[in-house]
């Protein structure tokens, strides 16, 4: 797996869009102050491809890839593996109840020949190619599939993170082993065993089902075979036999029917002469239709008399007046008569209110007077009460004066002073002018009091006028109306005979309706008397109808009677002609039916001998059976053919399943696995002791027993060590030792199904001493200037980047990590 192009937005400490392009970047590092957010790029290749980082301890931490205040952190990474390029994405949101989830994940195959470069910086989807995996659970099986590692092995051998460095050097054996299955593609020999297993037990299984179709197919030897031929060749025999039969059999049927036909045509007009008959009470019909007609005639007389009676009254009715205009006038009378009484009601009424109006108008100017005069008290009394301010002042001033001294008003000589007078003018004067607004007051109210009832008045009068001017306005137009009008007791006369008139004009209308009703039921007799002459008619019709084949005799039309007499007796001469030829008609039928037995018992006994049943189509059957013998000898020929094809089938199936069952017993023990996991341990191991030799300036070599890792300190005679007993530095030096070794030596080994293509280190560089960081950088540059692979290194020494081609430095502000390409 390669890198090729990574983007950012909103991941972690990312949170603007960035982009870090490795296509030319075969030797580089990711440099920048701790904190900066170099790891943080390894992350996100491990979570575009994985979904999780090995910070974050799992899934549980995805909440770690959004930035801070960020509520989508989107990631893009474009790779190559095993020839082919991918593009992985990964999205993540925070819902509205704070949940963190993944919200989309794919991996798609890209086109060959696309540019990387021309990816703008943005995540937005696009079509980049073939979609491989659309969701996040159908990520972890593409990507193991396209990369060739699961996540833990990826992290172990590809991205080196900071504190796992070491975790391919102290894995357990059993891991260290799978590891290595993986990256060699070893799997591939326990598939082969796998399927070849399967495909033993699909050959035994398909030889047991040749067997059993073998062991079905009973009846396929010669002598079966010999009788079905035998089978064919007298079904033929009796094909022909029945084919020359048949012609005869039908001329016999051709016969019986004929006979049988003409026999039933007889039978046939005997029935219908034999239905002829006349119906009942035929002879009656007429004299019904005669008498019904009278009853309609009479009927109808009446009812013109009963009518002219009407017309009659009607006109006398007419003469006589319009009644409504009469009873108009009638009122007219008797409102008059009311008007003249409430126009002097009301004139009474009118008299009394002027006689009340004109004492409450005098009441009125009354209470105005005395009103006045209580307002000129009040003012008086006012101007009384200023005096006694005036007066009451002067002479609280004596009490200060003094015989003989100034006055301080006047400022002249008092020559006396004045008696001061007992109480106060004020009070006086105060209850005074309570006592004259009591007064006005009392007055005001007699005073609108009496205006309102005189205000009263004056309507209840306008009133009173106004209605007396309507009732003798109406009383001046009934008298108008009336003027020349007959008195009211003969205009009741007259009202009085039209009554009579009337009555005797509903008498009238009534029997005509009478007249009507007799009529309408004579002439529905008359109808239905007619209605039954047709029907004897039609009757007689439809009888002579059908029987116009046999030439009946004509009929009178004048009289239904004598019609039905001729026909039936037509008739009964007819059936006895009839009767007499019936006899030679049954002779010959009975002769036709003995010629058509005798041919099919000939028949017969043509099936009869050929073992098979009788037909009623006989040639129908005999082709059948035929067909059936010849279908039974290709069925039978089929079989055989069969039974050598299955044998045959059967020996390669054998064959195959001897074969597969050997090749999975070789396979079986795991040797050859075993064998090649061991040389490939060998080659990693002399790698790694080698490189670790030239980083520990020749103190330490690498080797390993029965799956674990040792080292041999040559300063210590030789000593060997557990790499679990190593210090810091020397796992450092002894880690990086396997790391490069697993890139170099095992990059030539692996299959397309792991393919070593990059190798990234993010470990702590800075443990390493001067010349310990000078070997490191030495075969780190060694190991890209070969170019057949990717080496990149996590650092923040100087002296190890400057000596690398290729930098990208992370740099960190308050509001998002940024990364800027430097060097060549």
């Amino acid at each position: 797996m390669r890198p090729m192009r990574l983007d950012l937005a909103g991941f972690t400490v990312f949170r603007d869009d960035t982009t870090i392009d490795f296509t030319d970047a075969d030797f580089f590092a990711l440099v920048g102050p701790t904190g900066s957010g170099k790891s943080t790029v390894l992350d996100a290749i491990c979570f575009a491809l994985y979904g999780t980082v090995p910070r974050w301890g799992g899934t549980r931490g995805l909440a770690n890839a959004l930035a801070p205040s960020a509520t989508e952190a989107r990631v893009r990474l474009v790779f190559e593996s095993a020839g082919e390029r991918y593009v992985a994405t990964r999205v993540v949101r925070r819902d509205s109840r704070g949940n963190v989830k993944t919200a989309g994940a794919g991996l798609q195959l890209m086109p060959a020949g696309f540019d990387v470069t021309k990816l703008d910086t943005g995540l937005s989807p696009e079509d980049l190619g073939e979609v491989v995996a659309g969701t996040p659970a159908e990520m972890e099986e593409a990507v193991l599939a396209a990369v060739g590692l699961p996540y833990e092995q990826f992290t172990s051998c590809v991205v080196l993170p900071q504190g796992q460095f070491a975790d391919f050097l102290h894995a357990r054996p059993a891991t260290r082993q799978q590891i290595l299955v993986n990256l060699l593609g070893l799997g591939v020999y326990e598939e082969v065993q796998r399927r070849a297993t399967e495909r033993a037990g699909q050959a035994e299984a398909r030889l047991d089902e040749v067997t059993r179709l073998l062991d079905a197919l009973t009846g396929v030897d010669d002598a079966t075979l010999a009788e079905a031929e035998g089978q064919v060749e007298r079904l033929r025999e009796l094909t022909g036999a029945v084919a020359a039969a048949v012609p005869e059999r039908e001329r016999a049927d051709a016969a019986v029917r004929e006979a049988h036909a003409a026999l039933a045509a007889l039978d046939a007009e005997l029935s219908v002469l034999g239905a002829v008959a006349a119906p009942d009470g035929v002879a009656e019909v007429a004299r019904a239709v005669a008498d019904a007609r009278a009853g309609a005639d009479e009927a109808t007389a009446a009812v013109a008399l009963a009518e002219e009676r009407e017309e009659k009254l009607r006109g006398e009715l007419t003469g006589a007046g319009d009644e409504s205009a009469l009873r108009l006038l009638l009122k007219a009378h008797t409102d008059r008569d009311r008007l003249t009484g409430q126009v002097e009601t009301v004139a009474a009424a009118v008299t009394a209110a002027q006689t009340e109006h004109d004492a409450a108008v005098a009441a009125l100017a009354q209470a105005r007077t005395a009103a006045e005069r209580a307002e000129a008290e009040l003012a008086a009394a006012f101007l009384a009460h200023e005096e006694a301010k005036a007066t009451d002042q002067a002479v609280a001033l004596r009490a200060h004066l003094v015989a003989g001294t100034a006055c301080p008003v006047c400022e002249q000589q008092v020559s006396r002073v004045p008696t001061v007078p007992a109480g106060s003018a004020v009070a006086r004067a105060t209850a005074a002018g309570k006592a004259a607004r009591t007064a006005s007051e009392a007055a005001k109210r007699v005073l609108q009091e009496r205006d309102a009832a005189a205000r009263d008045l004056d309507r209840v009068l306008l009133r009173a006028r106004t209605e007396l001017d309507q009732l003798r306005g109406r009383l001046a137009e009934l008298d108008d109306q009336l003027a020349g009008v007959a008195a009211p007791e003969a205009l009741r006369h007259d009202l009085a005979e039209q009554a009579r008139l009337r009555r005797a004009l509903e008498e009238a209308a009534g029997a005509v309706r009478a007249g009507r009703d007799a009529a309408r039921r004579a002439r529905g007799t008359w109808d239905a008397a007619e209605q039954r002459l047709r029907a004897a008619w039609r009757e007689f019709d439809l009888t002579r109808d059908g029987l116009a084949r046999l030439g009946p005799p004509t009929a009178d039309r004048d009289d239904v009677a004598a019609a039905w007499a001729t026909l039936t007796g037509w008739a009964g001469d007819q059936a006895d002609r009839r009767r007499a030829e019936r006899v030679t008609r049954s002779a010959a039928l009975d002769a036709a039916n003995a010629e058509q037995r005798a041919v099919r018992e000939r028949i017969a006994a043509l099936f009869t001998a050929a073992g098979l049943p009788v037909d009623d189509d006989p040639v129908r059957a005999a082709t059948l059976a035929l067909e059936r013998a010849e279908a039974a000898h290709r069925r039978l020929v089929e079989r055989r053919e069969q039974a050598a094809e299955l044998r045959a089938q059967r020996a390669g199936h054998e064959q195959r399943a001897r074969v597969a069952r050997a090749l999975a017993g070789h396979l079986r023990a795991n040797n050859f696995e075993r064998w090649l996991l061991a040389e490939a341990l060998d080659l990693l191991v002399d790698g790694a002791s080698s490189i670790l030799r030239e980083l520990s300036g020749g103190q330490y070599d690498l080797v390993h027993d029965k799956g674990e890792f040792f080292v041999v300190d040559h300063h210590d005679a030789g000593l060997r060590r557990g790499v679990r007993t190593l210090s810091g530095g020397e796992t450092f030096q002894a880690s990086l030792a396997l790391a490069l070794a697993l890139s170099e030596q095992l990059a030539g080994m692996s299959t397309t199904a792991a393919s070593l293509e990059s190798i990234v280190l993010d470990e702590g560089f800075g443990t390493l001493d001067a010349a310990t960081l000078d070997t490191v950088a030495a075969t780190l540059e060694t190991l890209a200037a070969r170019g057949d692979r990717m080496v990149g290194v996590v650092t923040h020494v100087p002296a190890l980047a400057e000596r690398i081609p290729v930098r990208f430095e992370v740099r960190k502000d308050a509001r998002s990590a940024r990364v800027e390409r430097t060097g060549r």
